[in-house]
């Protein structure tokens, strides 16, 4: 298989809200089905930073190092050989319109482009993004370093989902792998959320804009491959 883009993903803060399965029933692409992580459904909103982007081997000038924010959930897809466990996603958000239109149009990934901002400063992560005039922001403290997270706990779950599946269609799924060593974890000695995921994600997703989430952590990130997918 192919490898299409290589990156570093690096700081990846994950905020992950428990919800109603009825609430990603028609996002779910065929072919797959919702994962679960203790009985629980959960959409998770990932902020982090991309750097030395590479596609197909080649550097793209002024694209190589930006900040993206994603609202994703988790499914998982069984084969003959295995159980593939992946994500699906909301909205991608990232501060190039070039990245925005070619993964929109070409690869039917629900990508959007908008200013956006990020923040690092000794243990302080911050990224923020403007959306129809609102600043929306996610800010964390980092707390311990939890290290690699034991099998079958909730943060194994969250990070450890190596494929991808795009809805194109009611009758059309693209799948893809994503490759990268386990990451480390941080825990979060304080969270400041202010999202307006109504506006953001669309009104069925409002509700979590004063919804607590069940948990809170920094994934430290590493480089990744992904490789070129293909029509289930």
């Amino acid at each position: 298989m192919k490898k299409f883009l290589t990156a570093k993903w690096l700081d990846l803060i994950m905020a992950n809200y428990s919800v109603s399965p009825d609430l990603l029933r028609g996002l779910v692409p065929k072919g797959v089905s919702l994962d679960e992580d203790n009985r629980k459904i959960f959409v998770s909103l990932v902020a982090f930073r991309f750097e030395n982007t590479r596609v197909l081997g080649l550097p793209i000038p002024f694209h190589q190092n930006f900040d993206e924010v994603n609202l994703r959930f988790y499914v998982k897809r069984e084969t003959p050989k295995e159980i593939r466990r992946g994500v699906t996603f909301i909205k991608e958000f990232v501060p190039r319109f070039a990245i925005a239109f070619i993964a929109r149009t070409l690869y039917g990934e629900p990508y959007e482009a908008l200013p956006m901002a990020h923040e690092k400063n000794g243990i302080i992560r911050k990224y923020s993004w403007i959306k129809d005039g609102k600043e929306n922001s996610i800010k964390i403290e980092l707390g311990k370093n939890l290290g690699i997270p034991d099998a079958g706990s909730h943060e194994e779950f969250i990070i450890e989902h190596y494929w991808g599946y795009t809805k194109r269609s009611n009758d059309r799924t693209d799948e893809y792998r994503v490759e990268h060593p386990k990451w480390e974890v941080f825990d979060a000695a304080y969270v400041e959320i202010d999202v307006d995921f109504g506006l953001c994600y669309g009104k069925q997703f409002s509700f979590l804009t004063e919804t607590e989430p069940d948990s809170v952590f920094m994934a430290k990130g590493s480089e990744i491959s992904v490789f070129k997918g293909a029509q289930l």
